[in-house]
Formats: structure tokens, sequence, C-alpha cells
């Protein structure tokens, strides 16, 4: 799905200067940045007028909170929120240098929300939470919106993006989009190999490698299964490639979500995701070029993979507009609030 660019969105992109933001002689170039076709387009969705009240949940390199200001304008108000006190130090320090005096960045966990400015209008986060937080629905007014990446399964990088409107107090999602923005943390990272949420179990010598499995919560305190896993399928017992059309790994990833059990996401090696079915003692993967690993040509997993294959062929490989979102609620959580999940 793609949206065009809210004319007023476009209007204060002209007058704020980007590099100002993605460049700086004493910190460099910065790295937690978002390509800006997609900042202006989840800004659009985003809907902001000006006397607005946004929280903006990722600092990031403070280009979007720079737009923000530019579209609450004089009578408004922007809170940017990042855990870490590096970017928000900077952007404070490049907002105050373009002399914008409606937007304060501060360094906190953005799962918290800022209850201190609370209500809000808007809600934009440019991070991943693990699910739609309680906290942020309590802080954003009735009729509100709120723009995110959520998770859709609980295994990492599965995520869409989605607008969410706060009606009695509870949220209900308007639509859908492709996108992914970074993982939530409780610390500022410094590396990036290995996504910081539900990898299960991680190899980092001779090269890194990491796995995932939905099915955590059957697992021993040691992560006995998980490891065994990841080991099946470093030294897989049967390699083949996929005999259909060209895998759609945009697609795939969708259906597998929706439709999967026991869930399985790895990385083998930098960059080439794998995705399919596991238990503690079978596991098969295919990867985005075709290839599926498996632990045996007798395998179980083996098997329900093939299945989801097909059924995913047999249904057209339907894209996102082809599914319903739903949030269910789970407030017994660590971050409690809801879980976006999608049906066919």
């Amino acid at each position: 799905m793609t949206t065009a660019i809210a004319p007023a969105v476009a209007q204060a992109a002209a007058r704020v200067p980007e590099r100002h933001y993605t460049h700086n002689e004493a910190r460099g170039e910065t790295i937690h940045r978002t390509n800006p076709t997609f900042v202006r387009r989840d800004l659009s969705f985003l809907d902001v007028e000006a006397g607005m009240r946004v929280l903006e949940i990722g600092t990031g390199s403070g280009l979007t909170g720079g737009l923000l200001a530019e579209l609450v304008g004089r009578t408004g108000s922007v809170v940017s929120l990042d855990i870490d006190p590096f970017l928000t130090r900077w952007a404070n320090h490049i907002h105050d240098a373009r002399g914008i005096g409606n937007i304060r960045c501060h360094a906190v966990n953005g799962t918290d929300g800022f209850p201190e400015k609370a209500p809000f209008h808007r809600l934009g986060a440019w991070c991943t939470p693990p699910r739609l937080p309680k906290t942020w629905v309590e802080q954003v007014n009735d009729g509100g919106l709120i723009v995110a990446t959520l998770p859709i399964a609980p295994v990492p990088n599965l995520v869409v993006g989605a607008t969410i409107r706060i009606t009695d107090g509870r949220p209900y999602v308007e639509q859908v989009f492709p996108g992914a923005y970074i993982e939530t943390v409780g610390s500022p990272r410094s590396t990036f190999a290995v996504p910081p949420r539900w990898v299960d179990w991680e190899n980092r010598v001779p090269a890194t490698s990491w796995i995932s499995v939905a099915w955590r919560d059957q697992d021993d305190w040691k992560n006995t299964g998980a490891h065994a896993t990841l080991d099946r399928l470093l030294d897989p017992g049967h390699t083949e490639q996929y005999q259909g059309e060209t895998i759609d790994w945009s697609s795939l990833r969708l259906w597998l979500a929706a439709t999967g059990t026991r869930l399985t996401m790895t990385e083998l090696a930098e960059d080439i995701p794998g995705l399919g079915h596991s238990t503690r003692h079978s596991v098969a993967v295919i990867q985005e070029d075709g290839t599926i690993l498996a632990d045996s040509s007798g395998s179980g997993s083996l098997t329900v993979l093939r299945g989801w294959l097909a059924a995913w062929d047999d249904a057209g490989r339907p894209g996102l507009d082809a599914y319903t979102p739903t949030l269910v609620p789970d407030m017994n959580a660590d971050v409690p609030g809801w879980d976006l999940r999608l049906s066919r």
C-alpha cells in the first residue's frame, strides 16, 4: 500500500534542512535515521495539524522531530523520546541552533510514554515495541491517532505499520501498511548483528547466527531446544530448492505470520533470513532465495513447511491488503498492551 505525501508534510520538508540532522562535523553521520521518503509517508499517515500536542517515540537524528515541530507550528508542541542520551542531546542542540522552541527531547524508555505532558493528539513511533503499549493508548486523546510499526508474530523482524485510532479509550486499527523500524530496547545499542528481542539462541563465532522459536515457553531454562535447532540448520541433513515460482518474500512473510504455528526465524549468515517450522526434534526453514534446509529428508517440520508453501501458492500469494488486522489484549506481559495479528 502507498499513500501520497500530504502537502503540509512536503512543505515542512522543504523548510527543514535535512543535512543539519543527518551529519555533523563533531558527531559524524547519524546511523539512527530513516529514509526520508518513509519519514514523509509516515508523517502523512499521522495527519498532524497546527496547534496539536505530539509525542514522538524515537528521536534518532532529530529530523522527524524537526518536521513535526514545523507541522504543529508555534501554537503546538512536540515531545521526543529516545533511549540514547547522545541522540537526544544532539537533537536538542540542533533544534535550538535552528531557533525551534516548541520541541524538547528526553532520554527515557519510550514504551513508558511521557505522562508528564499527556494527553497528546498524536503519537508517532519510529521504533517497534513488543506490542502496542497500554501506556501509549492511555496518553493519547480520545479521537487521537497512533502511527507505529508493530510485530505480527513473536519472532524478530515480522512487523507492519499501522494507524490506530483511539475511541472511548480503546485502540482500533484503521489501516496497515508495509514498514519496519528498529526494535525498542532498554538501553542504547552498539551492535545490530542480532535482533534485541525474541532471539532464543545465538552464535558469535566463527560467524554470527541466531534463531527465534515461537515455542520458547516450552523450551527449558537453558534454551536447549533452541540451541539444538540452530545446530541442525547450521549442519542440515537435507537441502532442496523450492520448485515454484520465484519467492515473493514480502508475501510469504505475511502468510507465515498469519497462518503458521511453531513459527521459526533464523539468520544463518548475515542478511540471509530464513522462516519455517520447528519442534524440539525437527526443523525446516526456507530462505529468501528459495533454499530449503531441514534436519532430514523425512523431517516432520519439512512436511509442515511444504504444506504451508503449497497453501500460500494456492491462495495466490496474497499481499497485505488481503488480511484483516486485529488487536488482541495482553495485559499480563512485561509491556502490557495489545498484540497486532493478521487473519484471512
